[in-house]
């Protein structure tokens, strides 16, 4: 897997308007809700898809069953799934979204097949990450906890 550079993921964020976040929970405690909701307050339209919330609404938007109902503007999935549920999503995402430019899998997601499949298709594809601590980073929010090394480490 070839991880992309810090300015490739800048440049993802940066022109990224329409999230579909795939497994999100309304749950506020669960990371999906978390990340979903700050990227909401960050400026993007998030989309929620989970087939046990379709037709709620969260985050200002009606949420979906499944990536084919997400609308046509939808520039990028951030996929909350087990590794194995990877290729259909991938699969639905690039057969539904014409405007699709990133599929971006969460911290513990890879899927290689199926991040190999979206680069054929010129997607870019994000493994094992988070948009949420890549934002922080990215675009010096970090600090606001007392620090901005540029490095996450758990380490003390």
């Amino acid at each position: 897997m070839t991880q992309p550079t810090d300015r490739q993921i800048k440049d993802i964020l940066t022109r990224t308007r329409v999230i579909a976040v795939v497994g999100v929970s309304a749950n506020p405690v669960r990371p999906s809700y978390f990340v979903a909701r700050y990227l909401r307050l960050k400026g993007f339209r998030v989309i929620p898809v989970n087939p046990g919330l379709a037709g709620q609404t969260l985050f200002g938007e009606t949420a979906r069953a499944d990536i084919s109902d997400c609308p046509p503007e939808t520039d990028m999935v951030d996929i909350f799934r087990r590794p194995e549920q990877v290729p259909p999503i991938v699969d639905a995402a690039l057969d539904h979204l014409p405007a699709l430019r990133t599929v971006w899998m969460q911290i513990g997601v890879q899927h290689a097949e199926a991040a190999e499949k979206a680069r054929t298709r010129s997607i870019d594809v994000i493994e094992n990450r988070c948009p949420k601590i890549e934002y922080q980073r990215l675009f010096g929010e970090l600090r606001m906890g007392g620090f901005n090394t540029g490095v996450i480490s758990s380490r003390l």
